[in-house]
């Protein structure tokens, strides 16, 4: 009896898993995971606000959300503490179009120079707010992380 249960569970979990989408552009919206690369570690970065759209026959699909500013978030983001002057660099998958921001309480302060998806931290110690911006063909999101430097 538990051989039989063991091969009807088996065969059933299986079948389950093959209805699950195998690859991103199944999703809707998908979850693009992005990261940041310091020194050798990765470091998660907080996906906030999207707007994802696709086909669906002959109309088109639209997933939009709100989310709290980058600098309403950063309340609750552990910020990741280093030194001045490193260089990040910043990866997102399906590899999209991107742009950096420095974000205050008065919301985004500056965009900050981009080269091959790297930014330059700053050289004065404090705390720094970032959103990345990321850009696909059929959708947007907004990434914020926090650096404090010693």
């Amino acid at each position: 009896m538990v051989a039989v249960f063991s091969i009807f569970f088996t065969i059933g979990c299986s079948d389950y898993a093959e209805k699950e989408p195998r690859d991103i552009d199944q999703l809707f919206p998908p979850a693009m995971l992005g990261q940041i690369m310091m020194d050798g570690m990765a470091y998660p970065i907080k996906a906030g606000a999207y707007r994802w759209e696709r086909r669906d026959g002959l109309g088109t699909e639209i997933v939009q959300t709100d989310h709290a500013s980058p600098y309403q978030s950063s309340k609750y983001i552990e910020a990741i503490h280093t030194n001045s002057n490193q260089k990040i660099e910043i990866k997102i998958e399906e590899d999209p179009a991107i742009k950096v921001y420095l974000w205050n309480e008065n919301g985004r302060e500056k965009e900050i120079k981009l080269e091959d998806n790297q930014i330059v931290l700053p050289s004065d110690n404090g705390k720094y707010i970032y959103e990345v911006a990321a850009d696909w063909p059929n959708g947007t999101i907004s990434y914020t992380f926090v650096i404090e430097i010693r």
